[in-house]
């Protein structure tokens, strides 16, 4: 992905590179004061002194948390180890959404499975209330053995998931054509850990093995280069708020072409499910972003 550099900036130039980038609200590293636990009677946690949080399901609850802070627009990373061994049934989810039937909505969820079974990282993108953009993946990794970083870059232009830095989806910014784009409603990021076993797991056949109870999932490393929005405005000024600053250049940030055939691989080696290309679901005609030149 481009990114500005300030590697040859003057002082001064520096300075004011850094002024003009401080309307971005960047926020590192204390999770007490990011998130909010919103529901699990105590089954979620937040320890050592801010810098870790974790999630647990039983049969009797799952949990979750949101955040603090909406935004609009920005670069949004988190680091999560998800639940070992057979977590067939959970789903573990971290997204962002707005509130009310129209809402926009962009999504991270990882499907349990059985032990030595791939997860599947389940994405989609809501806009005005409407759904039905999924993109399914399995990983090039083990995600419960350490921690990894998923990450959502959200600019008026595009949408870009990534793992690890590596992107594998990019929904771009379509409203020419027709398709609605979440620009206009500011978003809180939640998480929660619940049990869908009558879906999650080879859609439903695999049930929930509470013999294995707690399912715990652990989060770390969240960052946040956005947008805040709090009473009725944005952090941000109203042009470009990021594009001279120190925070990468998100605002306007495209895939360069290294990052172009990063993705391609991931989707041609480990994508399982695109809508894009299910004929059957859409049988009056595929969506219309999902044309070649519209839709990554």
């Amino acid at each position: 992905m481009t990114s500005p550099s300030t590697s040859n900036l003057s002082p001064k130039l520096l300075l004011l590179s850094l002024l003009l980038g401080s309307f971005v609200v960047a926020s590192v590293g204390n999770l007490y004061q990011d998130f909010d636990i919103t529901w699990g009677d105590g089954r979620a946690k937040i320890l050592n002194n801010g810098q870790l949080l974790t999630l647990s399901l039983d049969k009797a609850s799952g949990s979750g948390f949101q955040s603090n802070n909406e935004y609009l627009f920005g670069k949004i990373d988190m680091q999560l180890k998800l639940v070992p061994g057979n977590s067939a049934g959970t789903v573990t989810a971290y997204y962002l959404s707005s509130q009310g039937p129209t809402h926009d909505e962009i999504d991270f969820e990882f499907l349990g499975n059985l032990s030595g079974d791939p997860y599947i990282l389940h994405t989609n993108v809501f806009s005005q209330g409407k759904g039905n953009r999924e993109q399914q993946f399995y990983l090039w990794f083990d995600p419960t053995a350490d921690f990894h970083t998923y990450s959502v870059l959200w600019n008026p232009q595009r949408i870009i998931f990534s793992v690890d830095g590596t992107p594998i989806r990019e929904f771009k910014n379509s409203e020419s054509i027709g398709v609605p784009y979440p620009k206009n409603q500011p978003m809180r990021i939640y998480s929660s850990l619940w049990n869908a076993d009558d879906w999650a797991t080879r859609g439903g056949l695999v049930k929930t093995d509470w013999s294995q109870a707690p399912f715990t999932a652990s989060y770390r490393n969240f960052n946040a280069n956005a947008c805040v929005w709090s009473s009725g405005s944005s952090s941000c000024s109203s042009t470009s708020p990021s594009s001279t600053s120190t925070n990468g250049g998100w605002y306007s940030q495209e895939l360069d072409s290294t990052s172009q055939e990063r993705m391609t691989w991931v989707q041609k080696n480990y994508m399982i499910y695109n809508y894009c290309t299910d004929t059957k679901r859409f049988p009056q005609g595929l969506p219309p972003e999902c044309s070649a030149t519209t839709m990554s």
